[in-house]
């Protein structure tokens, strides 16, 4: 497993950590199978959407604040209930198949690390499954 850190400089952003994610592939020689992008944090989340127009992120993080308003009766003392609620929508993992040595995404899409409670410092943990170059392929 492999981890790298997101600096987060809001409240509510979507961070683009495609090319983190692609490097470690790299970096870890796998050919062909799975990568794993997991976020160890109850306030945060992983998803894949579309990274051509940053509106698209804009837009989503709009919407998860009119679906999950901040001002409700939570029970949770520590203010931040929402984030938990925003975090469990997104989830907090993607997988990505492998192919080639490349992260099979669409066209427009890019991984993104979801940040519902900062602005934060924050872990991503990357797993790679399957095939792996040899040092004599």
């Amino acid at each position: 497993m492999k981890e790298f850190g997101v600096t987060t400089r809001k409240r509510h952003e979507f961070v683009d950590i495609t090319g983190d994610v692609a490097r470690i592939v790299k970096e870890e020689g796998l050919m062909e199978g799975t990568v794993v992008v997991f976020v160890p944090h109850t306030t945060a989340g992983v998803t894949i959407n579309e990274g051509a127009d940053p509106a698209v992120a804009l837009d989503i993080v709009s919407a998860l604040k009119e679906v999950v308003p901040e001002d409700f009766d939570y029970h949770h003392l520590e203010g931040n209930s929402p984030a938990h609620i925003k975090a469990t929508l997104t989830g907090s993992s993607v997988q990505v198949i492998v192919s080639g040595a490349r992260m099979c995404l669409g066209t427009w899409q890019k991984v993104f690390f979801c940040e519902y409670d900062g602005p934060r410092n924050r872990k991503v943990w990357v797993q790679t499954l399957g095939d792996r170059k040899t040092a004599s392929t």
